[in-house]
């Protein structure tokens, strides 16, 4: 027995080590033939150029119109990586299918910014403004995407929300929306109320007024007190407008004085002079005109009746005859 054992040990341990081997060269193929094909697989990916329309189709749910025309301003992608990521974030804030190719659709360049980006300027609005997911989304559809691209919103939402009363109305308006986030800083409010109760009292002029005047006409924050101080005497010592009233029609504000409020008041009061139009015709519907309309309805039409009407508007428009 003790011989069998000593003649078998050497055949059974020989027999395990050629089953070892065996079983290591199988092992080492089955894995060479898996690094084939991952590298055969790769190789056949990357030699399938990214397509930026493909990628807008089929992933942001653009139509083929709308993929051509938003893939102009991103064609220079070579993958997918970046957009995907973004992607990833607002999708995490609840965007369906349907929202992502709404934003996409507006602003493509929102998906050139880094994913990192774009996740922390999405966590500051919810983290610092409180905005829940359906709000960002709400505010990125609105035309907040344009202003995400650019920078963190956040403190600039913070500032509107209160000041304007309520998070529906910043998102109410896409030209106010667009123009809060590209404004140079939200502190231009306090210079534009002392702008305005310079000329207009205090108690005419109040803080609930000019948020209602900005929310209907935002970019009177970019007028200066020198702009605004020369419009309102005029329009208050010559027109007889009533203060309240200019403060109630924010748009009067951003007519140029020498180009469209002395030519226009001149020529209307030459015209209600010789009986051609109403005493009591408003002012601020004049203005509502563009200058072709006015010059056709107001000077050409009435040019042969009243001569000279045409120099008066014109000389109006010069600065040569400011108080006709």
């Amino acid at each position: 027995m003790v011989h069998l054992r000593q003649r078998l040990l050497p055949l059974l341990r020989a027999g395990a080590a050629h089953l070892h081997t065996s079983a290591s060269t199988t092992s080492s193929s089955l894995h060479l033939s898996r690094l084939l094909l991952s590298t055969a697989a790769r190789s056949a990916v990357a030699a399938v150029p990214f397509s930026v329309e493909d990628y807008l189709v089929a992933t942001c749910g653009l139509t083929g119109a709308r993929a051509v025309k938003a893939s102009a301003k991103i064609s220079h992608f070579k993958s997918a990586s970046n957009p995907v990521a973004v992607l990833a974030h607002l999708s995490a804030a609840g965007f369906s299918r349907a929202d992502l190719a709404a934003v996409v659709t507006a602003e493509q360049g929102l998906l050139c910014v880094r994913a990192k980006n774009i996740g922390r300027r999405v966590a500051s609005l919810r983290d610092v403004v409180g905005l829940s997911d359906p709000q960002i989304r709400s505010l990125l559809l609105s035309g907040g995407a344009k202003g995400l691209r650019g920078c963190d919103v956040a403190s600039r939402i913070e500032f509107w929300i209160p000041f304007l009363g309520s998070f529906e109305m910043l998102t109410s308006r896409r030209s106010i929306l667009f123009f809060f986030f590209f404004l140079p800083s939200p502190y231009l409010i306090p210079a534009v109320k002392l702008s305005v109760q310079s000329t207009i009292s205090p108690t005419t002029c109040s803080m609930d007024k000019i948020r209602v005047a900005v929310s209907k006409k935002p970019i009177i924050l970019q007028l200066s007190k020198k702009n605004l101080r020369p419009k309102i005497d005029f329009m208050v010592t010559e027109v007889g407008l009533k203060p309240e009233r200019i403060v109630e029609m924010p748009i009067l504000f951003t007519y140029s004085l020498e180009k469209r409020l002395v030519p226009w008041y001149s020529v209307m009061k030459v015209l209600q002079a010789a009986g051609l139009i109403k005493k009591d015709i408003s002012f601020p519907s004049l203005l509502k005109c563009g200058e072709a309309e006015f010059i056709e309805r107001y000077v050409d039409c009435h040019k042969d009746k009243v001569p000279g009407l045409a120099d008066v508007y014109n000389a109006a428009c010069s600065g040569k005859c400011l108080h006709c």
